[in-house]
């Protein structure tokens, strides 16, 4: 087992303990294990290797014994025995937001609650208010939060279908019978949540890919399976299905089968305006419904159909009617944002606060990656849970990143690292840090990390303050939402984007895939009052680099483009752009 997975183990341990009503203490001793490896360097395998796991600090025998069992074996008896030992109910009312292992525990110990429904049953009939610890407000929260759990339950992050996704993609392009694949439904056109799975593929020879398809190793369960369409639960709970058509017949399925309905709608339209009709077997020459071949307009790609109707190609992000068809019609659809003409972010966490990586590596990795600069924002003094940096701390790490960026020079190299901060907005818009420590930065996102339950009048006027801080580049994760998880917090976001139009002030688009914050819905406004957009990872690891590809998905279904985004800027924009604002 490498660091996330024994790290996940140990911080279930802990929650395990907790449930149990054991000793405070061993069940911190987890819980403060598992942070520590969540953004230890070194792999846990060479450190067990080498007899070192005691020079950790807080690791003691037991746990020393434990973290060797896992990582030489894979599993930890110990761990099953004590997941055993408890019903399984209590670990998934954890999952409704609020409630943690002592709450739980309490419900358990004092109403035998030991699932959702129970929970449920027991709020609507008033026993949880009646707690010790609880009352009338915390009961109607949990209800909530239940109501929101039934909502997504079948719903999935964008970044986990496409992880799911890819490698079914590419065995299909493989196999010999299949002409064509591709995803199709709300993952092609990029939607942040996602519902199932649709792969597209055509073949001379359907029955073969059918049964390829049922076969793959991460097929857990077939609902169905027939002559040309199956559909299958993936590892992951994700459901997926697989149409198999024609060739001929691929272009048109794509667009269907891409939507979304309210798009659909409109083309379908637009045909028997022009005497046609379009489904997801082709384009016909027809006043009614048939799928007569000689009636058939051929079109080898989806470019083609829009052509016959009129308009030009409309990528799969921006098919949710919400203008594409006169941009489309008057030929105004612009020409999109890629992931590669992204040149680094400017939100990212180091060890100095939350992050996993050293400078160091975070160097190495970026040019490896080939960006051009990569802005360092640790957190600031208030995200105590955050390791957040007091001014010293700070100024030390300023001082750290000049003095390799001086070696980053000496050697020839054109990568930069940018000193900065995410800088808390506390509760009556004033700022962590004082602005003379903000002048001496790169960078500065200003973002709100609690005071969530405050009202939007409060919460606007938060932001509103920070943007007009000259010393602030651009506001961090807007809402607060963490999607599946919690909603966003309540603002008044167009007011909020009037004032960064006005003060110059940039808005970042979050690529967290737990985030994607401004929502892509806000970004044509924002886009009209003039206001930029910094596709920023907020990575706390070398691998969230990656989100700069799903933040750019984000970005293109917010009509954005290259111009449109600050940090497709090289370098020496990239600063000027930053002094403006001070400026």
């Amino acid at each position: 087992m490498d660091n996330d997975q024994v790290a996940a183990i140990l911080a279930e341990i802990g929650v395990l303990l907790e449930l149990k009503g054991e000793n405070p203490f061993k069940t911190r001793a987890y819980t403060n294990a598992a942070r520590t490896l969540e953004t230890f360097p070194e792999r846990l395998e060479t450190i067990v290797a080498e007899n070192r796991l005691g020079e950790i600090k807080g690791f003691g025998q037991a746990l020393q014994d434990k973290i060797t069992q896992l990582v030489t074996t894979g599993s930890l008896p110990y761990y099953d025995e004590l997941k055993a030992s408890l019903p399984p109910g209590l670990l998934e009312l954890l999952e409704v937001p609020g409630l943690g292992p002592k709450k739980v525990k309490i419900l358990h110990d004092k109403l035998n609650i030991a699932s959702l429904s129970q929970l449920e049953t027991a709020c609507q009939s008033g026993q949880v208010a009646e707690l010790p610890g609880f009352a009338a407000k915390t009961q109607s929260k949990i209800l909530d939060g239940i109501a929101f759990r039934k909502k997504y339950a079948s719903h999935h992050l964008i970044s986990l279908a496409l992880r799911t996704a890819d490698p079914i993609l590419d065995q299909l392009r493989s196999h010999p019978d299949v002409i064509r694949c591709a995803t199709a439904g709300s993952l092609r056109r990029h939607k942040e949540i996602i519902g199932d799975i649709d792969f597209l593929a055509s073949s001379r020879n359907p029955t073969a890919v059918i049964a390829f398809f049922t076969a793959l190793p991460g097929v857990i369960l077939i609902h169905a399976s027939g002559d040309t369409k199956a559909s299958v639960v993936l590892e992951g709970g994700i459901q997926a299905d697989l149409r198999v058509v024609t060739d001929p017949e691929f272009p048109f399925a794509l667009a269907y089968f891409t939507g979304s309905k309210e798009h659909n709608i409109v083309m379908r339209q637009r045909a028997i305006e022009r005497g046609l009709r379009l489904n997801e077997y082709g384009l016909f020459r027809s006043n009614s419904e048939t799928n007569d071949p000689a009636l058939l307009l051929p079109c080898a790609t989806e470019e083609e159909i829009y052509n016959q109707l009129d308009l030009d190609f409309i990528p799969p992000e921006l098919r949710e009617n919400q203008g594409e068809f006169d941009a489309a019609a008057e030929h105004r659809i612009p020409r999109l944002i890629e992931w590669t003409e992204l040149r680094g972010s400017l939100h990212n966490h180091s060890q100095w606060s939350d992050g996993r990586d050293s400078l160091n590596d975070i160097i190495a990795a970026m040019i490896d990656l080939g960006c051009d600069y990569w802005a360092i924002t640790d957190h600031s003094k208030s995200s105590v849970q955050a390791n957040g940096l007091q001014p010293d701390r700070l100024q030390r790490q300023i001082t750290e990143i000049a003095s390799r960026n001086r070696r980053l020079a000496d050697e020839g190299e054109s990568f930069r690292l940018l000193t900065g901060t995410e800088v808390d907005i506390l509760n009556e818009g004033r700022l962590d840090f004082d602005n003379d420590l903000l002048a001496q930065l790169d960078v500065v996102v200003a973002s709100i990390h609690q005071g969530f339950t405050q009202s939007e009048p409060e919460i606007t006027r938060r932001l509103i303050r920070a943007a007009e801080n000259p010393f602030v580049h651009m506001l961090g994760h807007l809402s607060g939402r963490l999607l599946l998880e919690r909603h966003p917090y309540k603002l008044d976001a167009h007011a909020v984007i009037d004032a960064c139009a006005e003060t110059g002030t940039w808005i970042e688009l979050n690529a967290s895939p737990y985030r994607f914050d401004l929502d892509w819905r806000l970004w044509s406004y924002a886009k009209s009052r003039g206001v930029k957009c910094v596709i920023n990872c907020d990575a706390h690891r070398l691998e969230h680099s990656g989100f700069l590809r799903l933040g750019a998905g984000i970005a293109r279904k917010g009509w954005l483009t290259k111009a449109d985004v600050i940090n497709t800027l090289p370098l020496p924009q990239l600063k000027k752009a930053l002094a403006q604002k001070r400026a």
